[in-house]
């Protein structure tokens, strides 16, 4: 990787490691309160996650007016949109996955800095399931 896509990463993994610190979605009590839709129901992760869909929005308009990313010779974006029985499964096991421990891999990453025993424990959970994907899909 160039020296120019290691520091955007960085600095997007920066940004994005703030974003999830400053809103609280580093903490998997919040997640988990979002999901108690018949408890103690804390709605905060229906506004960040609308709020993140403005910058996300205009990200794709500035991406459709470019003709290569800033760092790389093409965009690498997904050849389809169809949702299918694969996609479907896969949604359904990380759902159920950030339900159970209210953590999905970005805030996972933070937490390694916050607490770092249990995000350390849920990172090798995540990179086994990896592996156990790679090689089922063999």
């Amino acid at each position: 990787m160039a020296v120019k896509q290691t520091a955007i990463a960085l600095a997007a993994g920066l940004i994005f490691g703030a974003g999830l610190a400053v809103s609280g979605m580093a903490d998997p009590q919040r997640v988990q309160a979002f999901l108690d839709l018949f408890g103690a129901w804390d709605p905060t992760l229906a506004f960040v996650m609308g709020g993140a869909m403005i910058p996300m929005a205009i990200a794709w308009v500035v991406q459709r007016r470019m003709a290569a990313p800033v760092a790389a010779s093409r965009f690498d974006l997904p050849g389809t949109n169809r949702i299918d029985p694969r996609l479907a499964i896969g949604a359904l096991v990380f759902g159920a996955g950030w339900g159970i421990g209210g953590l999905c891999p970005g805030p996972a990453i933070a937490d390694l800095a916050i607490a770092p025993a249990p995000a350390a424990m849920f990172i090798a959970a995540m990179l086994a399931g990896m592996a156990v994907h790679r090689f089922a899909i063999r």
